[in-house]
């Protein structure tokens, strides 16, 4: 999974870039401090991979990974070349949703480029730059088409959505929002990398007094997540700064330091959590002497579909796949107990993968 971080410069961004993947990003209190796009990876904390790495002894623990692309801050009037423009969206393109954090705190001490504090104000500051750098991709799509047209009529049904697209974001319309007729054009839609057809996960960067109640009383937050809910979006609060000194410790000190915020998950946790959701994402696992892994796949992936995340033979060759709940083999200690008790599936092609399945696949190539 590969989420792209944006927002206005000074709100937090990569501060909480730095934060989650530890990878020392450049952090400062003044505008366009990010100029190159950072690149970080995290893996994914699953407290199931440590238990079946005991459990079987394995040589290898891999868990998932997402990968986060922080580019520098947009401006109002980036896509005219304000600020430092908007050339660096080009680095977000290929995310699978976008990370847009946004500053939902009072401090004098930390500039906010239009003076003031409004987080629906920054929200749509963004997005109407996302926009503009849509349409100037839509332009030049529609152009080299129309250009190919003369020699291929089929191309007529590809400039029909893309000139639906473009007048639906000239009136300041998310492509996502952009309702089609047939699955074929919402396919084609997706082929083209929009900015505003990425799902996502609105960050509210708040001050450590407001971490406890999960931001219930700042009305920053909750005017973000009444937003994120109209356009059926994520929305997470985090302290960036918080996050920056939580990143520091190992996890026993972490864990007694947000004991002692009265909170339960880091950051990183909520935005997995946000993230998985949004994207309709769960993770099955592998386990045995030589590695224990998850798999990320999309909700409603068949058992040869997730074989094909291991290998595309697997999925060529499927036979079977020989399934367990995670929770099952801990409780009876073995994959041997498990079986004898009648817990172990054999499932065919039009199984459904669960979250937590802990599988075994049989194939022949």
């Amino acid at each position: 999974m590969k989420l792209g971080i944006v927002g206005l410069p000074n709100v937090g961004k990569s501060t909480l870039f730095n934060s989650l993947t530890k990878a020392g990003a450049e952090s400062a209190n003044y505008p366009f401090c990010t100029i190159d796009p950072n690149i970080g990876i995290v893996t994914v904390p699953d407290p199931r991979l440590d238990e079946l790495t005991k459990l079987y002894d394995s040589k290898k623990t891999i868990p998932a990974v997402i990968e986060f692309v922080d580019i520098a801050g947009l401006v109002k009037g980036a896509s005219k070349g304000e600020g430092l423009g908007n050339k660096f969206l080009s680095n977000i393109r290929e995310v699978d949703a976008i990370v847009h954090v946004v500053r939902c705190f009072e401090d004098t001490n930390v500039v906010h480029v239009d003076g003031s504090i409004d987080p629906i104000r920054d929200i749509e500051t963004i997005n109407l730059e996302l926009i503009f750098s849509d349409i100037e991709i839509l332009d030049r799509r529609i152009a080299k088409t129309t250009k190919s047209l003369k020699g291929d009529k089929s191309l007529a049904k590809e400039i029909e959505v893309l000139k639906k697209l473009k007048e639906e974001l000239e009136e300041g319309k998310s492509a996502r929002n952009v309702e089609f007729n047939s699955e074929e054009d919402i396919k084609f839609a997706q082929s083209l990398n929009l900015l505003t057809y990425k799902p996502v996960i609105y960050g509210t960067n708040v001050t450590e007094d407001d971490l406890p109640d999960d931001g219930a009383s700042n009305p920053y937050v909750q005017l973000v997540k009444e937003f994120a809910k109209e356009e059926a979006s994520e929305a997470f609060v985090i302290c960036a700064k918080i996050e920056e000194e939580i990143s520091e410790l190992d996890d026993d000190e972490r864990a007694m330091f947000l004991e002692d915020l009265g909170i339960k998950d880091a950051g990183l946790e909520k935005l997995i959590n946000a993230s998985y959701s949004l994207l309709g994402l769960i993770s099955f696992l592998t386990a045995g002497e030589k590695e224990t892994r998850a798999w990320t796949i999309t909700k409603g992936t068949k058992a040869p579909g997730a074989a094909g995340k291991i290998h595309t033979d697997f999925e060529k060759g499927f036979i079977r796949a020989e399934v367990v709940k995670y929770e099952d083999l801990i409780a009876c200690g073995n994959y041997t107990a498990a079986k004898e008790k009648g817990l172990v599936g054999v499932e065919g092609k039009e199984y459904v993968v669960q979250d937590g399945d802990v599988m075994l696949f049989r194939f022949n190539v």
